[in-house]
């Protein structure tokens, strides 16, 4: 299990955008990294939006945010059309990096058991150092408290 002050593992996933996004590319930009289940769906939807809404001040802020689900980059496209994303959005079809960072996990709904994306953020340093973790996400207010976290770093 991944824990603050942790290397960061890295990464090269295919973006929204063209292109792929590498995390040791980013550096010395701090990022956040926000784990999701799936597009289009109503806590995801709302999670990217409030990203969106405060992307200039993770900017300001020095921060590059990357959303990463299982789904692919034609749905991340259509998320992002549909609802006017302005955050990077990363397809991890294969599951590696979710498996790297420790949130391809067991869940459970009305009694059946499944594997799927727990919703977590990671934030990293400009070092690829792992700073802060945030598991099993709660929507509301959750971006704007990572916002205060890379600020404060």
């Amino acid at each position: 299990m991944l824990a603050p002050s942790d290397q960061a593992p890295d990464f090269t996933l295919p973006r929204t955008g063209g292109g792929t996004v590498t995390l040791s590319g980013i550096a010395p930009r701090k990022t956040v990294l926000y784990f999701y289940p799936k597009d289009d769906t109503p806590g995801c939807t709302t999670e990217a939006l409030d990203f969106t809404r405060l992307a200039d001040e993770f900017d300001a802020a020095g921060a590059v945010v990357i959303g990463i689900s299982k789904d692919s980059v034609k749905k991340h496209e259509r998320f992002c059309a549909k609802h006017g994303l302005g955050v990077i959005l990363a397809s991890d079809e294969a599951g590696d990096t979710c498996e790297s960072y420790g949130v391809w996990v067991e869940k459970a709904m009305y009694g059946r058991k499944y594997m799927g994306i727990e919703r977590a953020t990671f934030l990293i340093d400009g070092t690829g150092r792992i700073a802060r973790i945030w598991r099993k996400v709660k929507v509301d207010g959750h971006a704007a408290e990572v916002l205060d976290a890379a600020r404060a770093l």
